[in-house]
Formats: structure tokens, sequence, C-alpha cells
């Protein structure tokens, strides 16, 4: 059971080392599921010689007005044999054997972080004391209850000091050593009072009684230490410290808990207690007490502990990984991050993710329904045929066939798909954009460095425009294509005039009737509809192959051959994360390291057992 509570103390060390005090922040905190004993009671209520009778030890400063300004956790290891010796956690390499130095130790460290003022701290000091006469134990001594600020000090020093102590005796891990001298009405006892307040029942206090053999002659504390004055759920402890005229002689602590056994003993009001009276047994019981509460606690602590280092993960992983400090790593860093988007892009655009299937959808509908749109009867009416089969015959009139009237009219007809193929071009490229757009935000990573993100989608923005551009010229080349070289086969295996009755000796007049043109009209709109046809095929492969693949294989390319040619400073400027961001990622990270200790040493312990 002795591995219960020093998995604890070094549970409680960690987290100390690592930042978390318990105090409420934004981050989880490990202190306060720890099972601890606070030791609470009113300045001069003999606290501190309390402890110092556990120990055994005269150690702890002293002094007139708050003395415990800092919160301290003293540790207490029983060994077989050797000599008696202290470690500081802020010093740990360093071994005391003289309690003396201990003390000023003590109230050095505490002014290092108050400063010279009388102020506190919630901070606390570590200490770790190794005897073969004192009992496995922890202990909290927490800063005396006061009623009046002394010179030096805040008018809120009374408030600070118990909302110090509230914040550590109402965690229900807690367990309360509420100190209160004899000789004063427990109903004034400053100890009992703010433990009644986060613990009414009395389940997880204990009393003890100081200051029992300085009672007025005719009075005893029987009715306290048999629980009729104030019950609590376990029994009242009673102590007899030693005296100040005992301090003032050093008289030793080994002798001076003989003579409190002998005290108990011989008194007769107190013999039928003595056997669960005084400093030793305190230290017993709540040595035995934190140990079975610890062992009660372990599967709760387990369960928090893998729950919370889950969250942590979790969160640091939303958060990124930590700026590289050289070139090298900053460059690979922000080539690491390109290529997250680049792969989420190319996800939109190959179906694992929404949105390239809008691509298919301007091929399958828009591009078809714009050129449905283009109304060829109107551009092949009568007028307009006859029109412009007058204009290309000039002043000679065409002998068999009207080609340069066909030739017009056909080129006329086909410029105007031109909207159309640019139209499913923009659209294209609307949907690239737009797909670029839902990619940065989904890029995590580019959360973190707003610059970054800037850089990167004016750089895919301006690879698409680039894109759109080459796939325009393509794709009106198509157009441009189809209006420079008729196909041939089309118009040989049309029926002539002559097969038709047609006489070439006719006026030339009857050349130009409707009949005649009406028939030219129509085959212009077949063959202008054999284009539409294939350019409705065609139009989507080029688009494809200058935007979509360009897309695929290009989009960053650009961005890259600069971002080689940028230094250090340069690409640091690229990933000028949030500092609060920084910040957190610190915090949790240290967090996490306490919770993977705390892992380790619990499941060590679990695992000797």
């Amino acid at each position: 059971m002795e591995n219960l509570i020093q998995l604890v103390n070094r549970l409680q060390r960690a987290c100390t080392a690592l930042g978390d005090h318990g105090e409420e922040s934004a981050l989880p905190t490990l202190w306060d599921a720890l099972p601890s004993i606070a030791v609470v009671g009113g300045q001069s209520s003999g606290k501190s010689s309390v402890l110092e009778s556990v120990v055994g030890k005269d150690f702890l400063p002293r002094g007139s007005g708050i003395v415990t300004r800092r919160p301290l956790v003293l540790q207490l290891h029983r060994i077989d044999e050797g000599r008696e010796y202290a470690e500081f956690g802020h010093l740990p390499r360093k071994r005391f054997t003289d309690f003396g130095a201990v003390r000023k130790e003590i109230a050095d460290e505490t002014d290092r972080e108050t400063g010279r003022s009388k102020q506190i701290s919630s901070v606390p000091i570590y200490l770790s004391i190794y005897s073969p006469n004192v009992v496995n134990l922890t202990l909290i001594d927490l800063p005396g209850l006061t009623k009046v600020a002394v010179d030096g000090q805040s008018d809120s020093i009374v408030a600070d000091i118990e909302n110090m102590v509230h914040s550590y005796i109402e965690k229900p891990n807690c367990i309360i050593l509420a100190v209160s001298p004899a000789n004063q009405d427990l109903a004034t006892s400053d100890a009992i009072k703010i433990s009644r307040e986060v613990d009414p029942k009395g389940e997880r206090t204990f009393g003890v009684l100081t200051k029992i053999d300085l009672m007025d002659k005719g009075t005893d504390a029987v009715d306290i230490l048999e629980g009729r004055a104030y019950k609590l759920q376990f029994p009242w402890i009673g102590v007899v410290n030693r005296s100040q005229a005992d301090i003032n002689k050093n008289v030793d602590m080994i002798a001076a808990r003989r003579r409190e056994k002998e005290y108990f003993t011989s008194t007769p009001e107190y013999r039928h207690l003595a056997n669960r009276m005084g400093s030793e047994h305190l230290g017993k019981v709540m040595s035995k007490h934190l140990e079975a509460v610890i062992k009660s606690r372990i599967p709760g602590l387990q369960s928090l502990i893998n729950k919370t280092i889950n969250e942590l993960e979790n969160e640091l992983s939303r958060l990124g990984k930590t700026i590289a400090t050289d070139a090298g790593g900053k460059l690979y860093m922000v080539m690491e991050v390109c290529r997250t988007f680049d792969g989420i892009f190319k996800e939109h655009l190959d179906g694992v993710r929404p949105g390239g299937d809008k691509i298919y959808n301007v091929f399958d509908n828009q591009l078809p329904a714009a050129l449905k749109r283009l109304q060829f009867d109107k551009q092949l009416s009568m007028d307009n045929v006859r029109k412009l089969i007058t204009e290309a015959d000039g002043y000679q009139p065409h002998l068999i066939a009207p080609e340069q009237g066909y030739r017009r009219l056909i080129e006329s007809s086909l410029i105007s798909i031109k909207g159309p193929a640019e139209a499913a071009v923009d659209a294209v490229h609307a949907i690239l954009k737009d797909l670029v757009h839902k990619s940065i935000s989904e890029t995590t990573e580019l959360k973190q460095y707003p610059s970054l993100r800037v850089e990167v989608n004016a750089a895919a923005v301006e690879s698409l425009e680039r894109m759109r551009d080459e796939s325009k010229k393509a794709t009106l080349q198509l157009v441009e294509m189809e209006c420079s070289y008729l196909t041939v086969d089309f118009f040989r295996k049309l029926p002539q005039d002559i097969e038709k009755g047609g006489n070439p000796t006719h006026s030339i007049f009857d050349r130009y009737n409707d009949s005649y043109l009406r028939r030219i009209g129509s085959n212009v709109l077949s063959y202008v509809n054999m284009v539409c046809a294939s350019l409705r095929n065609s139009i989507p492969k080029s688009v494809v192959y200058c935007q979509v693949r360009e897309a695929k294989r290009s989009l960053l390319d650009h961005f890259f051959t600069d971002l080689g040619k940028k230094e250090g400073k340069q690409l640091g400027t690229l990933l000028d994360e949030d500092p609060a961001i920084m910040q957190r990622r610190v915090n949790l990270a240290k967090r996490l390291e306490l919770y993977r200790a705390a892992q380790a040493e619990i499941d060590s312990v679990a695992w000797s057992k």
C-alpha cells in the first residue's frame, strides 16, 4: 500500500513541475483529481507544531503574523535506516540534513515567488522528508486563516487566504485536517467554520485538537474528543505540542512525543482515550486513511487520465505542428501544408469529396442547353440565306452550286458556337475556383497560418486563371478549325440540282427562288448540327485537358518554384501563427506530458499489484 502514497507524491510533483496547480484554467487539471490531505487552521492554532510533531523535526518557519504564505506539500517517506534528510522539489539534487537550513529555504523560496512582501501565492512548495521516524504520508500545509490584515498586507489578504483554502478543501478528493485550539471556544474555530462550509456532514474532515494542556483548570476537552460537542464521521484526535519554552530550549521532538504520550496516559480525564491520542497516532491514522482513499480512487483516476489524454491529443492534432526554427524545416513545413491542401483539392475532383460532379454537369447539361439556345433557324432564315448567297456571288452569279455562299452561311453560324464554348470554360473555372476555396477551408493546417493561407489561395487562383486562358484558346481553336475547313464528304453526298430536275440554262433569277434557297438553308443547318454534335464532345475534352487535368497536375507548381527562392525570414512570414495558438500548443503539450507520465506511473503500480 505504501506504493500508492508514493504514486500520488510523484504525480503531485509532476503537476507542479508542469504548471498544474489545480487553479481554474482552460486546461484540464490532474491535481484536483488526486486525493490529498489539507491542513487548515487559524493563526496560532498550533497547526505548524502539529506538522512538526508528525514529522518529528523542527523545520517550519516561525514568527508573528502570516508565516505560511504558500501551500507547502509535505511528503513524508519512511526509510528503514540511515540519516534523516530533506529534498525540495525546486532543488532536486540537493539533500538537506540540517533542518534549520530547511526552515530557511522554505522562507527564501516563498520570498522568491511573492517578493519580500507579506502577500500570498497559490504556487506550492514541495518538500520531501525521508526518515525512519515518519509514516508514509502527504500533507498540504495551507496559510493560516486570519481575521485582520497587518502592516504590509493588502486589505484583501483575509479573503485571499480564505479563497485559497477554499479552493483546496472544496474538492471532493481532499481530506481536511481541521486544527483547532482547545483553549478557545470551538464555536469560533476558523478551521471548523470553513470545513463545515464545504463538508457539512463531516464525511471527509478529521478534527485535531491542540493545546489541550493549556486549558483553564477545571476544564477539559473530553466532550470534543468523544464527539459530543461537534460530531465528525471520524474520531477527534488530541495532541500536545511543545511549549514555547520547549522550543526555546530546543527540546528534542522525539522526547516531546514521549512527553505527549505520558500526558494522555497520566491525565485521568484522558486516560481512556490515550490509545488514540497524540501526534504519532495522528500520523498513522492519516496515512492509513489516505491509502484507503487513494486505492478507491485509482480506477476512476485511470479512466479520467485515459479520457483526457485522448482529448489533449485530438486538440493538439487540430492545432497542428510546432513551427520549425531553421529555413529548411520551415520550407518543409510549408511544402507539407501545401501538399495536404493539394491532396484535398484532388479528392474533390476525384469524387472522394463533393464538388467535382459539378464539372460533369457543365458538360452534360449546361453546354448542350447553350448550344440549343443558339437558334440557327433564325440565322438561316430565307431572307438571310438570300442575302448571303447573293452577296457571295458578287457581280457574277454562281454556275452550279453557291460554294462561297455556303461557306459564309456556315461560318456565320459556327462563329456563334464560340459563346457557349467560352461559357463552358468559364463555368469550369468558377467550379475549380470554388473547390480551391473549399479545400483551403478544409485544410486544418492552413488555419494555423493566415499569411500562408492567403498566399496559397492567390497562387492557386492565379494558376487557374492561366489554365482558363489556355483552355479558352484551345477550345476556341476547335471552333475556328471547323470554320476554316469544311467536311467535303458531307456536301458530296448531297443531291445535285440537275438530278432534281434543275436546269442550269434557266435564268439566274430562277436559281434564287424560294425552293432553292430553302434547300441551301436546310443543307447548311444539317452541316452546322453535325458540327455542333462533334463540338459537344470535343469541347469537354479540351476543357478537361487544359483545366481539370492541369489543375490536378500543377496547381501550385509556380508557387513551389517561388518558394524555393525564399530565405528563412521570408518563409517565417508565411508561418505567422497566432501567438495565442502557439502558447496554447505549448500548454497542451506540457499537460499531455503530465497525463502520460501519470498514466505510466499508475500502470506500473497496477502491474506491481
